[in-house]
């Protein structure tokens, strides 16, 4: 790990991005977070309307260190960004997780507090974390999963503020148009697997699910059957995944349906500031 670069005027440049869903769910939280930021480094903020002005700020970042301030999506979509524009190895990216869903950002080993995400960035080390891509140049940052079921809510968890307009948002959406997709109950799946080209499950032993995580510089693959109480598991740098149409859940977003895809593990392929100490994932 490596400490944040200071200017040189002993001040850290930085530039913090701040989600427009996260200054009109938690605008409390974006204030401490800019109080904290403020106070240690030399910020320059910047308050997109839009992923247009999203995409042009970090374009326009220059030698400061970029700072997100938002929830998963925003996360997932600054790292698909830099890694368009292979921008992903020129500095370590900074988050304060603030909005409606901060789990992957917790699994990563972000603080999920204002004050505490804050203060990680000031005084936290960059991590080199592994990256899984697809050959539609996707990104996964966490755990990928076949079918693409709806994603957990943490137990007891409240709703989330803006929750109730993006349900509203929802159901127009699905008033005016049909549903491309049901998650239906489905209790099997025919799906070919191989990893590293080794094939682990053929299309006539059907499955009940995949998962695909990067672990330590590796994909690791863990498929449930029918036909066997334990699952298979692998461990590989490529990993295809082909059949009838499937979809898929890639962290937080919902991909297909497709008939083949191949996801390749880049170890270390990006940097992310944790706290100071933080153990590795």
């Amino acid at each position: 790990m490596s400490a944040p670069e200071p200017a040189e005027n002993g001040a850290q440049q930085l530039l913090v991005v701040i989600d427009p869903f996260a200054r009109r769910t938690d605008g409390e939280s974006v204030r401490i977070a800019k109080d904290v930021l403020s106070a240690g480094a030399a910020v320059k903020f910047c308050l997109p309307d839009g992923p247009e002005e999203f995409a042009r700020a970090l374009a326009r970042r220059g030698s400061r260190r970029p700072v997100v301030v938002g929830d998963d999506r925003t996360l997932l979509r600054t790292v698909a960004l830099l890694h368009r524009e292979r921008e992903l190895a020129s500095g370590a990216l900074s988050l304060v997780p603030i909005g409606a869903s901060v789990e992957l950002a917790r699994s990563l080993g972000v603080p999920t507090g204002a004050v505490a995400a804050a203060r990680a960035v000031l005084d936290g080390a960059a991590r080199a974390l592994d990256l899984l891509v697809d050959d539609s140049d996707g990104v996964v940052l966490g755990d990928l999963r076949i079918p693409a079921l709806p994603a957990p809510r943490t137990p007891g968890a409240a709703p989330a503020a803006g929750s109730v307009w993006h349900t509203c948002r929802s159901l127009v959406r699905t008033l005016v148009r049909p549903v491309p997709y049901v998650f239906a109950a489905h209790t099997h799946h025919r799906l070919r697997v191989e990893a590293d080209g080794v094939l682990l499950n053929d299309l006539d032993e059907p499955v009940e699910g995949v998962r695909v995580s990067s672990r330590g510089g590796r994909a690791e693959v863990v498929i449930r059957t029918h036909a066997s109480a334990e699952p298979v598991r692998a461990s590989a740098l490529s990993v295809t995944v082909s059949g009838a149409d499937f979809r898929y859940r890639a962290d937080t977003r919902v991909t297909g349906p497709v008939r083949t895809r191949t996801w390749t593990l880049r170890p270390g392929a990006w940097q992310l500031t944790l706290p100071a100490g933080a153990g590795a994932r």
